[in-house]
């Protein structure tokens, strides 16, 4: 049944070879790497006017400085990511640069930063698309929180279905937003040079903290949101068709020259209409009802933002689950984030990246402005230990253009440093400082996890064991579980029979009648075998066999003991819920002794 509803909703199972088929082109990986990046500007000029708003309507006119910045930020890390994209075309981004050529605790620093900013994109374009919807529809603000699970969930099951079928599906609309972006701000740059512009009515502002350079810097942090995945092409070099390397710089480029535009024009307008913020609405709807009116392209610019927003959580989806692929393969996270799923991706990446995102959103009640306090402070972090990653390799490898790359990384390095120095300290009080803490607590983590993979190698290594092998154990005793007497006892008998001949059956007695039923059985059919009774007064059964088994491993210290469960299975799932569950509880009971194993032995049932 779990098959066939997996196979309606994601598809068919896809063999290994159909692997290097799912490799993405230069214009489906845009869409697929490139939607946080873009989507952004939906609310990046938002964020700095949101900020500079608190000193006055004289303040708003330091957003396009800010923003030039920025955007001097971005090119600086698009030629450092090219580098990057070239040294290791294999993939991995800051992780595995930071792990290489700094240290393996600067690695996991990034790896931290980077999973955490993963999902919180998820939650932060999310939000904003629900917000985008909420400026259209004001009656839907009481739900967003719903809407936003459902988004994510949405989006996680699409990525279940392949990373081409995903892409192809969202390549769409995201190229419907940058089409539809681009007409807005043709238009509106159109109006400016025409003298069209009419500002909106000016509002008065309170002020409510003068214009200070600790502001500024505030701005542009909060700003700095529109540099977020930038590092998610680097991080999926791996996903493009061949040449890899080659096809992620060039997108790389694309996509900083897209968000170049897209940046700059929403905030160059948003001044000249003198736009600010409202509790409501986007400055984007805004914006568009300015240049538009309330005509149908209006309504399309709504529904585009919106779309590339909830679609912006899909570069999340295709890199997160490939990061904790390199952490698993590296045994700092559970291996079960290396396996492939029916359609050849990291389900288990997905699924966790889905209920991780949703949770963010439930306990920042869906708001954009609660969870952007939190945003950039990971990915800054993971800017800075890549190009100081990359500074060191240069240093160490000299390769051919080396010096170029050392000054682009270097230059890089000093401003993600500084950048992220200006982020933390003055987002800290504002929820910047749990992402601090949480990057330390998953590093403890992923040390943990290391450990305990390196211990388990090291306990089951066969260095310190002789060849030949010697076969020869410990002594080794069956003990049998009898309830009752019936087919399924008979064949589980059999069954300890086959193997060994100290072989014992034990029956927990918590009723008389049954007690004496088995007796009368045992002796009527003989199985040539110790029958060992124990009482059970207060009607338990796990507490009296352990208590057994002690006992026996007590008397012979190099005792093994193998417990037979005879089970018996119904043929339709759901009879199971109309029989007790004991084999289940007795097998999590001996799964933890050290001494002790046990093999289930089933009787089918014909209906």
């Amino acid at each position: 049944m779990i098959q066939r509803i997996k196979k309606i909703f994601i598809g068919k199972p896809l063999p290994n070879w159909e692997y290097k088929h799912q490799r993405l082109s230069k214009k489906i990986a845009l869409a697929v790497f490139s939607s946080d990046s873009l989507s952004s500007v939906a609310y990046a000029t938002e964020e700095i006017l949101i900020v500079l708003m608190t000193a006055g309507a004289a303040a708003l006119s330091y957003a396009l400085p800010i923003a030039l910045v920025i955007l001097f930020l971005l090119w600086i890390l698009i030629l450092s990511y090219r580098e990057t994209i070239k040294a290791y075309p294999n993939g991995g981004g800051a992780y595995i640069v930071a792990k290489e050529n700094i240290s393996t605790i600067a690695g996991l620093v990034a790896a931290s930063a980077l999973l955490l900013d993963y999902i919180l994109t998820v939650a932060v374009s999310v939000a904003a698309g629900v917000a985008a919807v909420t400026s259209v529809y004001p009656g839907f603000l009481e739900h967003k929180v719903i809407i936003g699970i459902v988004v994510v969930f949405l989006i996680g099951l699409l990525n279940l279905k392949g990373i081409k079928e995903s892409g192809v599906i969202f390549a769409i609309p995201t190229y419907l937003f940058l089409f539809s972006f681009m007409i807005m701000i043709g238009v509106g740059f159109f109006r400016y040079f025409t003298g069209q512009i009419v500002p909106t009515p000016a509002e008065t502002i309170p002020i409510l903290n003068g214009l200070s350079l600790f502001l500024l810097l505030r701005a542009f942090s909060s700003g700095c949101a529109a540099l977020t995945g930038i590092e998610a092409v680097s991080d999926g070099v791996p996903a493009f068709k061949t040449p890899e390397s080659k096809n992620a710089r060039t997108t790389l480029l694309i996509m900083a020259g897209l968000l170049t535009f897209l940046f700059f024009g929403i905030t160059f307008l948003a001044l000249h209409y003198q736009l600010t913020p409202v509790h409501d609405r986007t400055v984007i709807s805004v914006l568009a009802e300015n240049i538009f009116g309330r005509t149908p392209f209006f309504f399309i610019i709504q529904a585009f933002t919106m779309l590339i927003l909830f679609l912006a959580a899909n570069t999340s989806f295709a890199d997160f689950p490939r990061l904790c692929f390199f952490l698993a393969k590296d045994k700092f996270l559970p291996k079960q984030f290396m396996q492939l799923g029916d359609r050849l991706v990291f389900t288990n990446g997905i699924l966790f990246l889905s209920i991780a995102s949703s949770i963010l959103l439930i306990l920042f009640h869906g708001n954009v402005h609660h969870l952007i306090p939190l945003y950039a402070v990971g990915v800054f972090t993971s800017f800075t230990l890549s190009q100081t990653g990359m500074i060191r390799r240069s240093l160490k490898l000299k390769q051919k253009g080396w010096k170029h790359a050392l000054v682009i990384n270097t230059i890089g390095a000093i401003m993600t440093f500084i950048a992220l120095v200006i982020i933390t300290s003055t987002k800290f009080m504002s929820g910047a400082w749990i992402i601090v803490i949480l990057i330390v607590i998953l590093v403890l983590i992923f040390k943990k996890i290391n450990i305990h993979y390196c211990s388990i190698a090291k306990q089951l290594s066969t260095s310190n064991i002789k060849a030949p092998i010697d076969l020869r154990g410990n002594r080794h005793k069956i003990v049998v579980l009898v309830q009752s007497f019936h087919q399924g006892i008979v064949k589980s008998l059999r069954f300890a029979k086959t193997f060994s001949s100290d072989v014992v059956a034990v029956h927990i007695d918590i009723s008389g009648a049954e007690r004496d039923r088995l007796i009368a059985n045992w002796e009527r059919f003989n199985p040539k075998m110790d029958l060992v009774i124990i009482s059970s007064p207060y009607r338990v059964i796990i507490p009296r066999l352990m208590s057994y088994l002690d006992k026996l491993e007590s008397e012979d210290p190099k005792l093994n003991v193998t417990i037979i469960i005879p089970e018996f299975v119904p043929k339709k799932w759901w009879h199971h819920i109309l029989h007790n569950q004991t084999a289940f509880a007795i097998k999590a009971a001996i799964h933890f002794r050290p001494r002790t194993s046990y093999i289930s032995v089933q009787y089918h049932l014909e209906e």
